[in-house]
């Protein structure tokens, strides 16, 4: 039991500590559970895209992240961002209304049924929150060509990637 504990913390602390080392899946669509919108990835048009894998069920932390995103994400108008809960439709909706309705409309909350996504793009799976197994928080920037170019994994519920470490980040990587 030990050891496999161990393989996997030794592993896990290589997708956090490797950044844009991870598989970009190829396109992909995700329906909105707040609107029906939908995100396609092949139709980002050469800008950068945040995406925001976010915890299942009842989450504070996920709601302050995504406030915060919300509120400065106009400032960096060359990045999507886009939020993404493996819930099913009616717990994403209960958990998105308290969010400001009018940035919903703007950023609005998108489904990874199973956390298939989030399993694509090889984010750990195994995180002990509310009683579930679930995969831990993540930040994958994708870059304007459709390849990943930097993924933050959080050790936690409460490591995740700030607004202004994102804005750093895409700063360092436009000018490359």
């Amino acid at each position: 039991m030990k050891i496999k504990y161990s393989l996997s913390i030794i592993l896990f602390l290589l997708t956090i500590t490797i950044p844009g080392k991870g598989q970009t899946p190829g396109n992909f669509k995700l329906k909105s559970a707040t609107d029906k919108s939908q995100f396609v990835l092949s139709k980002s048009n050469g800008k950068f895209v945040a995406l925001h894998f976010l915890l299942k069920t009842e989450c504070p932390n996920c709601l302050r992240h995504t406030r915060q995103y919300f509120s400065k994400a106009e400032t960096l108008p060359n990045v999507i961002q886009v939020f993404i809960k493996p819930d099913d439709e009616t717990e994403i909706k209960k958990w998105a209304e308290k969010l400001p309705a009018d940035a919903l409309k703007k950023f609005p909350i998108y489904r990874d049924p199973d956390a298939k996504l989030a399993a694509r793009f090889k984010i750990p799976n195994g995180y002990l929150f509310h009683n579930q197994l679930v995969h831990y928080p993540a930040m994958i920037l994708i870059g304007p060509n459709g390849k990943e170019v930097f993924r933050h994994t959080g050790k936690n519920n409460t490591d995740r990637y700030s607004f202004e470490q994102l804005a750093v980040k895409v700063r360092e990587l436009t000018k490359k």
